[in-house]
């Protein structure tokens, strides 16, 4: 959870036509059970409106060259509230993106090395 409260961007893994996809996302912890989630993507959006599950990755370096990776997922949908976003957020939503509201459902994460 430390690390995914850390991230500003991430991936939104999807289903396309039934083939896997990963697009960038702006995201932001609003409490310890759900990601807010800022994208502009078709794809994505439209999977939140129908309450499809989504799931968001991160991945990063450590300055010792270990390696870690964070994945959520939860049931999507429109976000309600707009109050004390990160500027991130904002900003994705002034170019036109799309809020989602994610409940962390399941959360897991490993570091390599």
């Amino acid at each position: 959870m430390d690390l995914l409260a850390r991230a500003e961007l991430a991936r939104a893994v999807i289903s396309v036509r039934c083939l896997p996809a990963a697009l960038p996302v702006r995201v932001a912890i609003i409490d310890e059970q759900h990601l807010l989630v800022a994208s502009s993507e078709d794809s994505v959006i439209l999977a939140a409106r129908r309450g499809d599950v989504l799931s968001i990755e991160i991945d990063g370096l450590e300055p010792n060259g270990a390696t870690w990776s964070v994945m959520a997922s939860g049931l999507a949908g429109a976000a309600t509230s707009t109050a004390d976003l990160p500027e991130a957020i904002r900003e994705a939503i002034d170019r036109g993106a799309t809020l989602i509201s994610l409940p962390l459902s399941v959360v897991v994460g490993e570091r390599i090395g």
